[in-house]
C-alpha cells in the first residue's frame, strides 16, 4: 500500500533503469491476455494467480525482481508472495506503463 501511495505522489526514487541495467528481473504479474496487450520489452508474464506454483521459473533468490501489473495492487501481491517464498531483493513497481517509462 505504501509503495502505492509512494508511487501516486511521484515520491518514489528507486533507480529502476539502474537495476535493470544491473540485470534485475521484470515480472509482470497480470493475465496472458494484458500481457499480450502490451508490456516491457524482456519482461517475464506470470499471472499472480499462477506465481507460487512457478516459483521454480525465478530460480535465483537473490537476484533483484521488480513487480508490475496495470495499477500497483496485483504487483503488491506478487511481491508478498515472493518475500513469503525468500527472495530477497524484490521491488513493487506498481502500474507497467509507468514504470516502462522509467527504464
Amino acid at each position: 500500500m505504501l509503495d502505492a501511495i509512494k508511487n501516486l505522489f511521484g515520491m518514489d526514487k528507486t533507480d529502476y533503469a539502474g537495476l535493470v541495467k544491473e540485470g534485475a528481473i521484470i515480472l509482470d504479474v497480470r493475465n496472458k491476455g494484458e500481457y499480450a496487450g502490451g508490456h516491457i520489452k524482456n519482461s517475464i508474464n506470470i499471472p499472480v494467480n499462477e506465481l507460487q506454483n512457478n516459483l521454480s521459473k525465478l530460480k535465483n533468490k537473490d537476484k533483484t525482481i521488480i513487480t508490475c501489473c496495470a495499477s500497483g495492487m496485483r504487483s503488491a501481491s506478487a511481491k508478498s508472495i515472493l518475500e513469503n517464498n525468500g527472495y530477497k531483493n524484490v521491488l513493487n513497481g506498481g502500474g507497467w506503463s509507468s514504470l516502462n517509462s522509467k527504464i
